[in-house]
């Protein structure tokens, strides 16, 4: 069937986040949100039958996986990406972010370091340091065309330490990777995540992979799952993905991790059980319906937002050339770089959110090399986009004129 996302939907009085809590967020009720990290469309029809027809079994108490749920992840798994995954692999968790803690609380202890690639979604630092460790930032770099990872100051972080007369070995006992990257967009290729790998491996370091965005990709980008590169970073890592961004599915808290090697799967089961929530039924049943009939729905979100990222790139060159557009590969999530104005990161908050009424993620918050920047996202019909970015050249315009 064919799909309008030139609709969109109103979210209003329904409990959203993005758009019942603006005034909470940004102070004021005439700010346009274009923040958290869902979509302004409809999900798959398949998926709201799916839905309704477990409603409508009227019993909703604990659940499970079931073979047939395996046999979805799997399946999809493998025609999307030739990976071949045991469903023994698999755990389940309510959202990727809770997953994050208990793997950090399974394989490190208080006082180890965690490397994350700056600038990165936010949340990661806070699964670091709510559980006693600290941050290794290990900052990606601009090559004057797109972002990439300063693998040669990766390994420095791993090289032992000076302390007095003595050398003291590395305590960074864990990589975070997120693939694909938020929120600067790009797609890691496999000689890149390789190369993570190799370093991970020589220092005896676990690599956690956050892939749920995964399968939004665009204008021709390939993800590679980390675990899927070598049967040593298979053994050497956990997948955390979910159908949440694909689908449009985040309010349903469904997630699963793949943890190939059955040590670490048994102490990260370890962490979850009685730490971390279960899934609900019906995240369950979106989960299935989204993989096993989501894929028309997909096919044509993905045209729209390139569409989108079209429309950004030549508004922006033509209405705001003092703004720059970063290139993006994969999400839904645009980077954009507000440097020029002059504004540091407070200035550029009150900018945007009291001047341009429009409600973006600031840059500083997915820490350093985030000033100066903000996440705009584009899941939305294009005359969201449109206004969002009226808003903001007409207040770059107002300041110019003073």
């Amino acid at each position: 069937m064919n799909y309008d996302f030139e609709r969109g939907l109103e979210r209003h009085n329904t409990g959203c986040v993005k758009w019942d809590q603006s005034c909470t967020v940004f102070g004021s009720e005439d700010v346009l949100p274009m923040w958290v990290a869902d979509m302004d469309f409809p999900i798959p029809k398949p998926v709201t039958e799916a839905l309704i027809r477990r409603a409508q079994h009227e019993c909703y108490g604990y659940s499970c996986a079931s073979p047939s749920v395996l046999e979805a992840i799997t399946q999809r798994l493998w025609r999307t990406y030739q990976w071949k995954v045991d469903p023994e692999w698999l755990l389940f968790t309510p959202g990727v972010v809770p997953a994050l803690h208990a793997a950090v609380r399974a394989f490190t202890s208080p006082g180890d370091e965690v490397v994350l690639q700056s600038p990165v979604y936010y949340p990661f630092w806070s699964a670091v340091r709510e559980n006693g460790c600290q941050v290794a930032n290990n900052e990606l770099q601009w090559d004057g065309h797109g972002y990439v990872m300063d693998l040669d100051g990766l390994k420095d972080i791993f090289r032992p330490q000076m302390s007095g007369m003595s050398t003291c070995p590395s305590r960074t006992k864990m990589i975070i990777l997120c693939s694909p990257h938020n929120p600067v967009g790009r797609v890691w290729s496999r000689d890149e995540l390789t190369a993570v790998g190799e370093i991970a491996l020589a220092n005896e370091a676990i690599v956690v992979s956050d892939e749920i965005h995964c399968e939004l990709m665009l204008n021709g980008s390939h993800h590679v799952p980390f675990a899927s590169l070598s049967p040593e970073l298979e053994q050497n890592s956990i997948v955390c993905m979910a159908p949440s961004k694909t689908f449009n599915l985040a309010g349903l808290a469904t997630s699963f991790i793949v943890v190939p090697n059955p040590k670490m799967r048994a102490a990260i089961q370890r962490r979850i059980s009685g730490a971390v929530g279960s899934v609900t039924p019906f995240g369950y049943t979106a989960l299935e319906a989204s993989f096993r009939e989501g894929d028309d729905w997909l096919t044509q979100v993905l045209h729209y937002i390139e569409g989108n990222v079209t429309y950004v790139h030549l508004f922006v060159q033509d209405h705001m050339p003092q703004v720059k557009v970063m290139p993006i590969e994969g999400t839904y999530l645009m980077w954009l770089d507000f440097r020029a104005l002059g504004m540091d990161v407070h200035q550029l908050s009150d900018f945007l959110r009291k001047k341009a009424k429009v409600g973006l993620d600031e840059g500083y918050v997915f820490g350093p090399g985030g000033e100066g920047f903000a996440r705009m996202n584009i899941a939305c019909p294009r005359s969201t986009v449109q206004e969002g970015l009226t808003r903001i050249a007409g207040a770059i315009q107002t300041l110019e004129q003073r």
